[in-house]
């Protein structure tokens, strides 16, 4: 049989056996051809050479390009690549600013250094990163072509300082993050074992409430004031109560229900036991809380309510809704105001006296219904710096000051709010800065120097700010909000100036806070709503103690035996 196989009819025999299943062979085209197949003609067609390999578009884009991008976490800096960075964030706009709700100084500093360790540990900023691309040299500033000297190709040098490209670690330094036992990185360290700025706590819940039926749900009345003497005075429908604080007694001041009368406004004199007590009919009644006695009326002090009410010593002045501003003297027998105010076009919704220099120093404010508020010197209208006026300000000459002028001109007229002005604030640490705050469609609370007549900063709450009150013990401020552009607050906030950062945020009332007032200490505030409710609240820290005298080195009195 060997010699079958090796003669020359066997190897025909086998030679058609393996043609013979050639023919009828089908071709097969890999889909990764082999590095060695050859490369078919410009005139050849898939599938009619031996040799030529069909190429699919398909198959090369799936070869060549993948099917997502997976990011490189060593060479780019992931800040930027996902868009992390802190100014990347773009601001909230105003209508939908929402003051959070369980929000404190702690608790805003504590989400503070949190988001930043955050930042640091998971998407720590790149060391260095790529510079702008430059721009490349003009034809005229191109050098001409030189030959090139001979330099070697590599160059292999170890690692040292001089070479600022080369990278090095120093594994003998112990601050080195291998030898470190922390979870977090050196900068998220740092940043904890730093001493914090202390911050005071506010009490979230008010230590008081008391019921107050028929506690007028209106924004353009003021209801409820502090005295000096610890006594809280509201209007409830047609009576005044008086709350005395250090005893909790509450005795009913006066009842207009016989006049068919309805309380619209009350006020408290700086020093002293006086109120003043205004109604929707335009009756002005002065009464002694110590006695319960009415002193002295005014039947027609104004053709329509009174809304607004704020006294200067001995001087009361009083804003209507018939647009105007009246000051009377309760020394004077007559009923007559001794000078007269109009500036506003629409209802006097707020009128505060500033308390530095006196009842002949002093300067009025007042807010109207017409997004406008006026500053008033009942000793002349007088702008420091000349008669000229600033852009957006009255900028007319200066009214005389004789009594009983009816057109007198204000020493300042603001145009900026977009809503009525209602809260009204001096500020008792700083002489000249006014604070004022508009309605629903404005929202922000804006600070002013009377003195030069320019707005200094202001701030967007995002929703109604109905009232403003400046600490006596910290240079703060609150203020009390009702609508909103988007949920209803009615918060109370208390911010921080001249830097307005958010101190705390307090909840607890159903309706808008209209109504604000601060005890003669400074410590506490109470606020009313239109949910028939008063709350106090611990607001302020207590006031330090100056009342042990220092001794001055320049006193020699004190040196004699």
């Amino acid at each position: 049989m060997a010699g079958l196989k090796n003669s020359p009819f066997g190897k025909r025999l086998r030679g058609a056996d393996e043609e013979s299943p050639r023919k009828n062979r089908t071709r097969f085209y890999p889909v990764f051809p082999a590095a060695s197949a050859s490369t078919p003609s410009l005139d050849s067609r898939p599938g009619t050479s031996d040799g030529a390999t069909p190429e699919s578009p398909e198959r090369n884009a799936h070869r060549d390009y993948g099917d997502r991008f997976v990011p490189s976490r060593d060479a780019g800096d992931m800040r930027t690549t996902f868009h992390l960075m802190d100014d990347a964030t773009p601001s909230t706009p105003s209508k939908n600013r929402i003051i959070p709700t369980e929000s404190d100084a702690l608790k805003e500093q504590a989400n503070s250094i949190f988001n930043t360790i955050l930042h640091t540990e998971v998407t720590p900023a790149s060391p260095q990163r790529p510079g702008s691309p430059v721009r490349p040299p003009t034809a005229s500033t191109t050098n001409l072509p030189t030959t090139p000297t001979r330099r070697r190709l590599f160059a292999f040098n170890s690692p040292s300082r001089s070479n600022p490209t080369t990278p090095s670690r120093r594994l003998d330094m112990p601050t080195d993050e291998a030898y470190s036992l922390s979870p977090v990185r050196a900068e998220s360290r740092q940043l904890l074992e730093s001493p914090r700025r202390q911050l005071r706590s506010v009490c979230k819940t008010p230590y008081r409430v008391l019921d107050a039926p028929e506690l007028a749900d209106d924004f353009y009345l003021n209801l409820v004031d502090w005295s000096s003497t610890n006594v809280l005075g509201v209007g409830l429908g047609s009576c005044v109560y008086l709350w005395t604080a250090h005893t909790a007694q509450v005795s009913k001041l006066c009842d207009l229900n016989n006049l068919h009368d309805t309380i619209s406004s009350v006020s408290w004199v700086q020093k002293g036991t006086t109120l003043a007590v205004g109604t929707l009919s335009g009756r002005l009644h002065i009464y002694d809380a110590n006695t319960l006695q009415l002193t002295r009326t005014y039947e027609r002090a104004h053709t329509q309510r009174i809304g607004a009410l704020s006294w200067n010593a001995h001087i009361l002045s009083s804003g209507s809704r018939d647009r105007s501003v009246h000051h009377r003297d309760v020394r004077e027998a007559g009923t007559r105001p001794f000078k007269r105010c109009q500036g506003h076009r629409q209802e006097v919704c707020g009128l505060r006296w500033s308390g530095d220099g006196g009842p002949q120093a002093a300067t009025l404010a007042s807010g109207g219904n017409d997004n406008k508020v006026c500053i008033w010197d009942l000793r002349g209208s007088k702008r420091p710096g000349g008669l000229g006026g600033t852009p957006g300000r009255v900028g007319n000459v200066p009214g005389s000051s004789g009594g009983g002028d009816e057109g007198d001109t204000p020493l300042w007229k603001f145009h900026e709010h977009t809503a009525a002005v209602k809260a009204l604030a001096w500020d008792p640490h700083v002489s000249g800065i006014l604070a004022t705050g508009g309605g629903t469609a404005d929202k922000h609370i804006r600070f002013w120097n009377v003195q030069t007549g320019t707005m200094l900063s202001e701030l967007d709450t995002g929703s109604q700010v109905c009232n403003l009150i400046w600490s006596l013990t910290s240079h703060e401020i609150v203020s009390t909000h009702g609508f909103s552009s988007t949920t209803a607050q009615n918060q109370i906030c208390i911010w921080k100036y001249p830097s307005l950062d958010m101190v705390a945020s307090l909840t607890g009332h159903t309706h808008r806070v209209l109504y604000l007032a601060m005890s003669p200490e400074g410590e506490t505030i109470v606020t009313g709503a239109g949910d028939e409710t008063l709350r106090f609240w611990n607001a302020f820290p207590k006031k330090e103690n100056h009342q042990a005298r220092q001794e001055s080195r320049l006193d020699y009195g004190r040196l004699i035996r």
